[in-house]
């Protein structure tokens, strides 16, 4: 399908007007959180596309699980795998930077996003380039890398699909592994029509094509390519990049300059625990027996090879991640790779949705490590987003407990700035439940005062606001079971 070469480029800005949290940091994210909850569960169109496409993806997964000769056992050894690694980044990021250092690749210690952001900006500026093609990375949006290049003039291009498509709608991602599954074909076909000047279609071979003729040309013009990292490998200096379209080989191996960022915790000891790990993610990220395209890259072009940058640099991010490493209760929290499994099966994101988190890294796992990335009073709303159900801990392919780690963030941040009100209603509470007559008495008064409850029921003079502003209270039983067991045994 032809689009016309002036409705080529990417409109100024794209890439960065979503990202609040670079131009204007919100006030109050708890606040734009229960806003945003509110209307999406509220929404049942959306809720109803994003089970529907989960639905499709729990029977993709269930499927190439069985095909492991013990998925428990896979799980159990990837873990201990990452647990190596986490305790010991030390040491292995060491190894890898002495590795990959010894090709010619520079590596640039990054502790903080500003840090980070302003190294990619001195090496993009030294080198004279304005266009860049980005593939996929996450890590990329944590430090909102995109705003940062656009506001130095640079034109950057998102080569992934569904990023480019949510670039184009000045959108963050809304999930890890699929950033635009919160939109129809239909809609995709409009922003398309709107955007690129294509005609309306809702075929997605026809969408991927029109997207497809666009990439072409940036991959040909960029001057550098920025890319993430799923594996750093220390026994060998390479990184392991994992995905679907084989952008992201484009996007690394055109431009004259490579810039791979990736959080310090994505290293791996050895290449053999690819072995385990690529299937596992694409298993449990999207349901396949393994990722389309998977890349090693080990350095810039070395002499004989007739293709790859000239350049390559590598910026491994802390960004809050030592402070996550010093705690010894949830510092397997580190071991995620980014699967987006705990996303998938969670109740609380399939309802209110990827974009109400605020964050880049959304449901059970973002609720756990936000707070140590940024500010747990701050973000602490978070893990309280959560059923508490458990499918999070049964499903993440590296075991870690994200149920309990939700749990011990309430703790933290209560410990940390205890709400006084909440501090005395405990007290109160633990008070009267240490009272046997009283409670007694409360029981027997329990059935009448339910019953004038409709008349406060949803207005602040009621008690259970916040339970029944969105729940119906359960009837309170005449007979206890404390009397229907004395009746019984009599």
């Amino acid at each position: 399908m032809a689009i016309a070469p002036e409705k080529i480029e990417v409109p100024a800005g794209s890439g960065a007007a979503h990202d609040d949290n670079f131009h204007n940091p919100p006030e109050k994210p708890s606040a734009q959180f229960h806003h945003d909850a509110d209307e999406k569960t509220a929404d049942l169109r959306h809720r109803d596309l994003i089970q529907s496409a989960l639905g499709k993806y729990y029977v993709a997964r269930a499927g190439k699980q069985s095909k492991f000769q013990n998925w428990g056992a896979a799980r159990q050894a990837a873990a201990e795998v990452k647990w190596e690694a986490v305790g010991h980044l030390d040491k292995y990021l060491r190894e890898f930077e002495d590795k990959i250092s010894a090709r010619g690749t520079k590596v640039f210690w990054a502790s903080t996003e500003e840090e980070a952001r302003d190294y990619i900006v001195g090496v993009i500026k030294d080198a004279g380039a304005r266009r860049i093609i980005k593939s996929k990375t996450m890590t990329g949006e944590e430090i909102h890398l995109n705003a940062a290049l656009e506001k130095e003039g640079f034109e950057v291009a998102e080569s992934d699909l569904g990023e480019y498509i949510v670039q184009l709608r000045e959108e963050a991602p809304y999930h890890f592994v699929f950033p635009a599954m919160h939109l129809s074909r239909g809609e995709i076909s409009d922003l398309f029509k709107e955007k690129l000047g294509t005609a309306a279609t809702d075929s997605p071979e026809e969408l991927t094509m029109i997207a497809r003729e666009v990439m072409r040309e940036k991959y040909i013009a960029a001057d550098v390519g920025i890319s993430g990292g799923n594996f750093a490998i220390a026994e060998t200096g390479m990184i392991s990049i994992t995905e679907n379209e084989g952008n992201a080989r484009l996007s690394v191996s055109l431009p004259k300059i490579h810039i791979a960022i990736m959080g310090i915790e994505k290293v791996l000891p050895k290449m053999s625990d690819l072995a385990l790990f690529l299937p596992m993610l694409a298993t449990a990220g999207a349901g396949q027996a393994l990722t389309g395209y998977n890349t090693l890259l080990g350095g810039p072009k070395q002499p004989g090879e007739i293709d790859g940058p000239e350049e390559f640099h590598v910026v491994l991010l802390d960004n809050g991640r030592t402070k996550l490493l010093a705690d010894p209760e949830q510092r397997d929290a580190l071991s995620c790779i980014r699967c987006g499994a705990c996303l998938n099966v969670c109740p609380i994101f399939k309802n209110v949705g990827g974009h109400t988190y605020g964050t880049t890294y959304q449901g059970p796992i973002g609720s756990v490590i936000t707070p140590h990335f940024k500010e747990m009073q701050t973000w602490k709303h978070l893990s309280s987003a959560s059923s508490l159900c458990g499918a999070c801990t049964e499903t993440c392919p590296v075991k870690i407990d994200l149920a309990h780690h939700l749990l011990q963030n309430r703790r933290n941040a209560a410990q940390q700035k205890p709400v006084w009100s909440e501090k005395w209603a405990m007290k109160g509470f633990a008070w009267f439940m240490n009272q046997p007559r009283l409670y007694r008495l409360a029981l027997k008064l329990a059935p009448l005062a339910q019953a004038f409850h409709p008349l406060v029921k949803g207005r602040r003079l009621d008690p259970l606001y916040v339970w029944t502003a969105g729940r119906e209270f359960p009837k309170v039983k005449r007979e206890t079971f404390k009397d229907f067991w004395a009746k019984r045994e009599k």
